[in-house]
């Protein structure tokens, strides 16, 4: 059986296929994130000519994922893990009564986005014939509005960078759509908590890439089992 394309270079030189993917992913719009996604992933030349490996198969490149299944599905079911503790997260902060004003309607109106990205998640996971990953217990220090706000920073910079770092692992071109267009939704959220913690929006010009094995390691003070 042939071997499955690789999604980003195909995407990356392929205008037909690049067309279907935005619409795919929600429009031109996120054009951008899409660049810097063929960036992070290291678009070149030799990358068209390069084997890939099929979607059933973990990556050579695995980096943590694995644990959460076998190639896209263990990527996609990574992905729900950290959207579930992004949302309780946030629906714990709002609950918390630490938060009042404006920073409590954020807190409300980004847990919406990120349970809305877990009904996504697990739609397409089902739809690949996958089993969505059990929902984990967690616990969050809510201690103050200033603490909560500089958590919320760190969970949706790492939420970015965990998108990004598993661009170049991924075959399926829907879960791929799916994946870009949270990572942009995610990196929003990190620069307008990064503006309320009075840091910059932007690292740099360039986002930056983490591991599945660095992003878990970040959330494992926090999970209860």
């Amino acid at each position: 059986m042939p071997e499955a394309p690789n999604a980003v270079p195909e995407l990356a030189s392929d205008p037909t296929s690049r067309k279907k993917f935005l619409r795919m992913a929600g429009g031109t719009g996120v054009a951008a994130s899409f660049a810097v996604f063929l960036a992070a992933c290291g678009d070149d030349k030799s990358s068209s000519s390069a084997k890939s490996t099929p979607m059933s198969t973990p990556m050579a490149s695995a980096d943590g994922t694995e644990q959460f299944g076998k190639g896209d599905l263990g990527i996609a079911n990574y992905a729900l893990t950290l959207e579930y503790l992004e949302t309780q997260f946030y629906n714990d902060a709002a609950e918390s009564g630490m938060l009042k004003g404006k920073t409590l309607e954020l807190a409300k109106g980004f847990g919406a986005e990120e349970q809305e990205h877990i009904d996504a998640l697990i739609a397409l996971i089902k739809k690949s014939g996958g089993k969505p990953a059990a929902k984990p217990k967690a616990k969050f220090p809510l201690d103050s509005a200033k603490s909560i706000l500089d958590l919320a920073a760190t969970v949706e910079n790492l939420g970015a960078a965990a998108y990004l770092g598993q661009a170049g692992n991924i075959q399926d071109k829907e879960i791929l759509a799916a994946a870009l267009s949270i990572h942009s939704v995610e990196a929003r959220h990190a620069a307008v908590l990064n503006l309320a913690t009075k840091a910059a929006p932007a690292a740099g010009a360039f986002a930056k890439p983490a591991t599945a094995a660095d992003v878990l390691k970040s959330v494992k003070p926090f999970l209860l089992s």
